[in-house]
């Protein structure tokens, strides 16, 4: 049976946050499909400190901001980069078309097309996230989408050298210098100075996260990706030291980011309570990662190794570090997270800047039905049929018929019929219902 130590905010009053995002992201959407760019230039001076007349950068002022940015700095990101595009091309290796002949002379296939037009979200907030900037952009241009637009919130009323070199080395076509809610709204809406695109990735805080929830339909988007989860599974073979250190680096994150314990072993869980407080008090982030860990931390205490497998996969969370005696067991046994870490050497904070893996994850049990951001999620997989021979026509259109008259589709029907008399002989009155043979 499971014993919470520590439990984070109730089921309630995350819904009752949640109602009161809903409502400020509506309103804001709304203002900005009704008034386009001069809502934007507002929200932009009200949530990002600065605005400007065209939120796109020119050439000019991206190459201006990338040459503020170090040799060594270039060099990392570049690294990053580069292991983020190879996994990307390795995974889209695996993606193969497909024709096939089902029957004689009836051909069927697919093709992967990539999506025409992305947006790409890179956070901002406290931190520039450099890092959302390699995992939605180079993946996007690996896929093969024509048209990238990448966008990111201003530091100091100014574009974040870093980020932009970043997007433009990636390849991004246009980068915006806007943040939050008006700059997934004026991508996927459009104003008069942006071009709206066709699909939305990237993570984000709950506004833009419930932005991109209320535009799905209007836009597609890869996932619900709002703010950092991490659940660390221990047992005794790590110590509290390893487990406080995985747990309050992610919930540096912001202030509404679960992190959470699960362990068999009461030690180490009350060890890990303490020595989160010891962190806490040296922490550099630590007035972010304090209030995350009082509102949405926990610490769960399971019987079994099968326990803690039934639990997590609960939880549904984002980030699982492993770090156990066997963690390929929860590899082979869970089924519900965004991303495994397995082993305590490596590390959540690998996945999000560096080791090649896609850092947009699946928040709030999306991980039930989606797994992260890749390659695969920038095509469609769209089919197409062929029929070569009269004999084929007739006989499928046989079969096709007579489905239809079942289901009372008469028109329906008589596009079957139709290639049955002309293409195989047969005497079938408009309307009618092929025979069987």
């Amino acid at each position: 049976m499971t014993t919470y130590l520590k439990r984070g905010k109730s089921a309630d009053e995350v819904a009752e946050d949640d109602a009161k995002v809903r409502q400020t992201v509506e309103g804001i959407l709304g203002d900005i499909e009704q008034r386009g760019d001069a809502a934007v230039r507002e929200l932009a001076q009200k949530f990002d400190g600065a605005a400007r007349d065209d939120a796109r950068l020119s050439a000019d002022e991206i190459a201006e901001t990338v040459a503020r940015v170090s040799p060594d700095d270039i060099a990392d990101i570049e690294f990053a980069q580069a292991q983020i595009r190879n996994f990307a091309q390795k995974q889209k290796e695996c993606l193969k078309d497909l024709e096939v002949e089902t029957l004689p002379g009836v051909i069927l296939g697919h093709k992967n097309v990539p999506v025409n037009s992305v947006g790409c979200y890179v956070p901002g907030g406290k931190y520039p996230m450099v890092a959302s900037a390699h995992m939605s952009v180079v993946t996007a241009k690996v896929a093969g989408v024509k048209r990238i637009v990448a966008s990111a919130p201003p530091q100091d009323g100014k574009p974040h050298p870093a980020v932009v070199a970043a997007m433009h080395m990636a390849g991004a076509d246009e980068i915006l210098m806007l943040g939050g809610v008006q700059a997934v709204g004026a991508m996927a809406l459009g104003t008069e100075t942006i071009e709206g695109v066709d699909m939305l990735v990237g993570p984000g805080n709950m506004f833009v996260a419930e932005a991109k929830r209320q535009l799905f339909g209007r836009v597609g988007i890869d996932l619900f990706a709002g703010p950092t989860e991490t659940l660390v599974i221990a047992d005794d073979s790590v110590d509290a030291e390893l487990c406080a250190v995985d747990l309050l680096g992610q919930a540096e994150h912001g202030p509404t980011s679960p992190a959470a314990l699960l362990t068999t072993s009461r030690k180490l869980a009350e060890a890990t309570l303490v020595e989160i407080d010891r962190q806490l008090a040296i922490l550099p982030t630590a007035e972010i990662a304090r209030q995350a860990w009082q509102d949405y931390g926990s610490v769960l205490l399971c019987e079994t190794r099968d326990e803690m497998v039934e639990e997590a996969d609960k939880l549904a969370y984002e980030h699982v570090q492993v770090m156990t005696e066997d963690p390929d067991y929860f590899a082979e046994n869970m089924s519900n997270y965004g991303a495994l870490f397995l082993g305590p050497r490596t590390n959540v904070s690998f996945g999000d800047k560096v080791i090649g893996t896609n850092h947009t994850l699946p928040t709030k049990q999306a991980a039930r039905y989606t797994g992260g951001l890749w390659v695969g999620k920038f095509l469609k997989t769209c089919t197409y049929q062929k029929v070569l021979t009269d004999e084929a026509s007739a006989m499928i259109g046989g079969y096709c018929s007579r489905l239809c008259a079942i289901e009372g589709f008469a028109g329906h029907g008589e596009q079957a019929n139709i290639r049955v008399r002309r293409y195989g002989g047969g005497n079938v009155e408009p309307y009618g219902v092929v025979a069987k043979r």
